[in-house]
């Protein structure tokens, strides 16, 4: 397989699991090399998601690295085994490769979920509203780059609309349901727009109001992208200068503890959703 000069978030992932399991083996580069028969540079370019590798050769080195866990396995082979582009991959080197990696992610999530105290989340905006917002850059995004921005956030939202749906659940805080990008017409609609999802069985929406006061991770937003298996969950965070992917366990414990602490602040789901039409009644 030729190298590859930019590996998506997913190939990196699979080479840093692989990775993970020779050091809990104990075995070096080299003798992982030796028992593929390949040349020792190989397992790091492996593991840092240059070269590719088959399913075969994924589920020997996992054998010989003594990993019982046949489920992470069994997901690995299929990371491997992977060779259709996907849809994103028509805008790599067109966007910044984080926002095609997000997408790819949500692609083959079992579950997401979203905490986000100042915006939409992007799964959940109209195209009005997700076009003021991109609006706001700064600098200004030159026209290309802002329909092509625009064109993969709408796509993404496919995973709530396709035959068997990403289940979605999404913590808003009441500030980001009252910012009025685009305008009072646009910042309804967009509130309609999340209720008309929130009544779907796979669809949870929970406001969390100001009156709840302060609250752990404020001015943080980030969504959870559970695997599979739960060893190759991810947390993509927003930032000014992009998404950042977390994967490290502490890091996961950090953020599934920081949900489960967002829930208990947020009102329960019916009345998230009055709460939600009041403020769209307001407008």
């Amino acid at each position: 397989m030729p190298p590859r000069s930019s590996p998506t978030a997913r190939q990196q992932r699979l080479g840093g699991e692989l990775r993970k399991l020779r050091e809990q083996s104990g075995m070096s580069a080299q003798q992982a090399a030796a028992l593929l028969g390949v040349d020792r540079t190989r397992i790091p370019n492996i593991e840092s998601g240059r070269f590719g590798i088959s399913p075969e050769r994924v589920r020997t080195l996992a054998f010989n690295y003594g990993c019982p866990d046949t489920a992470l396995v069994d997901l690995l082979a299929d990371i491997a085994r992977e060779r259709d582009r996907g849809w994103w991959e028509e805008n790599r080197g067109l966007l910044p490769p984080a926002l095609t990696d997000i997408a790819e992610l949500e692609f083959h999530a079992s579950e997401l979920q979203s905490a986000v105290t100042t915006h939409i989340p992007g799964l959940l905006q109209t195209e009005e509203h997700a076009r003021a917002v991109f609006d706001t850059a700064v600098p200004l995004l030159p026209e290309p780059d802002l329909e092509a921005r625009l064109a993969l956030r709408l796509r993404r939202q496919e995973v709530l609309d396709r035959d068997r749906p990403v289940p979605y659940e999404a913590v808003i805080h009441e500030a980001a349901l009252r910012m009025q990008f685009g305008g009072p017409k646009v910042a309804r609609d967009q509130l309609e727009h999340i209720l008309a999802y929130s009544e779907r069985d796979t669809v949870t929406v929970r406001v969390i109001p100001f009156a709840a006061g302060g609250f752990p991770g404020a001015g943080q937003s980030f969504t959870y992208v559970s695997a599979p298996v739960p060893q190759l969950d991810t947390v993509q965070l927003d930032s000014s200068h992009g998404s950042i992917l977390l994967d490290a366990d502490m890091q996961l414990r950090r953020y599934r503890g920081l949900l489960e602490r967002l829930r208990g602040l947020a009102l329960p789901t019916t009345d998230s959703r009055a709460f939600i039409r009041t403020i769209a009644q307001d407008l």
